[in-house]
């Protein structure tokens, strides 16, 4: 029998957690708050070539809009940036609950 820890969509939830984390370690690095406030932030200038794609691919998957979703693509990645934030604090809270 295969640990639960060791099963597909185990893996595959912690890769995703992994990359959220990398992608809002960039974040909280790289990007000037005060551009964000001001919805001034270049996101793809402020992130290194290196981490860029991980960032990228995360803060577009969590910004995709849902059916009937009207709210701009500032709007939408305003709140990925949040719903980043929560990924990260639950999966430092979920790992130190241990």
């Amino acid at each position: 029998m295969i640990p639960s820890q060791r099963e597909p969509a185990a893996l595959a939830m912690r890769i995703g957690v992994v990359a959220a984390e990398a992608a809002f370690a960039s974040f909280a690095r790289n990007v000037d708050l005060d551009e964000v406030a001001e919805g001034e932030a270049d996101f793809r200038g402020q992130i290194g070539p290196a981490e860029w794609p991980v960032f990228s691919l995360v803060l577009d998957t969590l910004a995709a809009p849902e059916p009937g979703d009207e709210r701009t693509v500032e709007e939408r990645r305003v709140a990925a940036l949040n719903d980043l934030a929560r990924i990260c604090l639950a999966a430092k809270e979920a790992g130190s609950a241990r």
